[in-house]
């Protein structure tokens, strides 16, 4: 095991086998480029792009909604029940949110890593020459 990984991550100036010289893949150094104008790669980028920014919007106009209505509007003050605002509600709404939100990140980027792998494990059998 030791040595199949020295050899997948040493620079090719430490391998021992001169055969190892000439061949990239034997480096263990992947060909970025070639991932990076691949179409996979392209599509795993813009996927987690639209993601990320889908989820920090939604994250960011619940937060900021609470301060505007407290100080601008009288809304959130009315009772929901016995003697609990709205106000109440509302922001531990924003905890159960979040986690929320953190529960369905942690899911999708368990997906972009499984997608990012399968991209590595193409460049590995000689998939972007």
């Amino acid at each position: 095991m030791a040595n199949k990984l020295e050899n997948t991550f040493n620079p090719a100036g430490t391998q021992k086998d001169e055969k190892a010289h000439t061949h990239p893949k034997v480096t263990g150094t992947p060909n970025y480029e070639a991932i990076a104008e691949s179409p996979e790669f392209q599509s795993l980028k813009s996927k987690k792009r639209k993601f990320i920014f889908t989820i920090a919007i939604i994250f960011l106009l619940c937060y900021i909604t609470l301060p505007i209505l407290t100080s601008y509007t009288t809304i959130l003050n009315a009772n929901a029940f016995g003697d609990v605002a709205w106000v109440w509600v509302y922001s531990i709404a924003l905890f159960i949110m979040t986690w929320a939100l953190c529960m369905i990140y942690v899911g999708k980027a368990n997906g972009f890593d499984r997608e990012a792998d399968e991209i590595f494990e193409k460049e590995k059998a000689g998939g972007y020459e």
